[in-house]
């Protein structure tokens, strides 16, 4: 089963934000999708797709504004998502992140912090107007909850998606620079250079050394062992002097 945080891409049968875009891209996949509340992604997630998986800083934001707002109740909140983070940063300090040990600093951790959240939503739900930031903030966690809680399952589901909100941020800075593209097929051409490019640098490849090696291996590299060309999974590879000599002897 893979697991992926990631936003939508255009595909060259489906262009714009809808929930077919999703559905194209990601079709034939299965796994979590750690995803914000967009309802475009539901017609993948769900019985019969993929487990959704909500963020956890796109909650924090509501609360983040509710107590911008004036309402000081707000930072409850806040203290109860700084401390998820300060789990994933204590993994991170560790070098356990993404391992067994990981899954048990959650489950021993972030597990108790979460359901003295969630009563502390529940005890709150009524006290708040639904529209107001506040209301708002706490409807939608309590909406999301089950997404929201589906980092204690596992080691390999991120507490949000701020990888690739932080991806898709380079499409956007480079949107006005795109504008004289030309057409749209030199368009999805950048696009998938841009995904590769995000994708090398999420996983620590150098593209441009990724790219000068795979070109030359795609050519005759196993059609039904092609996944193994990935950033993620040549990185693995080449460090364990997997990948066979370009120019044998």
């Amino acid at each position: 089963m893979r697991f992926r945080s990631t936003g939508w891409r255009n595909s060259s049968n489906v262009a714009g934000r809808s929930g077919e875009t999703p559905k194209e891209v990601l079709k034939g996949t299965s796994g979590t999708l750690v995803v914000d509340a967009y309802t475009g992604y539901n017609a993948i997630t769900g019985p019969d797709g993929r487990t959704r998986a909500a963020c956890m800083a796109h909650v924090r934001r509501k609360f983040y504004n509710a107590l911008k707002s004036g309402c000081q109740e707000a930072q409850v909140a806040l203290d109860y998502i700084l401390d998820i983070y300060h789990v994933e940063h204590d993994a991170k300090a560790a070098g356990v992140t993404r391992q067994p040990r990981h899954m048990e600093m959650r489950r021993a951790r972030s597990g108790p912090i979460m359901e003295s959240f969630h009563r502390w939503l529940l005890a709150n739900e009524q006290s708040y107007p639904p529209k107001g930031t506040m209301g708002n903030a706490i409807l939608h966690a309590l909406k999301n909850w089950q997404a929201l809680t589906e980092f204690l399952k596992s080691e390999q589901i991120p507490v949000d998606n701020n990888l690739s909100e932080a991806s898709l941020r380079i499409v956007a800075l480079s949107r006005k620079n795109s504008l004289s593209i030309g057409h749209d097929e030199a368009g999805e051409n950048l696009a998938r250079v841009l995904t590769m490019a995000v994708t090398c640098q999420a996983n620590g490849v150098n593209p441009l050394e990724y790219l000068a090696d795979i070109l030359l291996r795609v050519q005759n590299w196993p059609h039904e062992h092609i996944d193994d060309l990935l950033p993620a999974s040549w990185l693995r590879l080449n460090e364990a002097g997997q990948l066979p000599p370009l120019n044998p002897a």
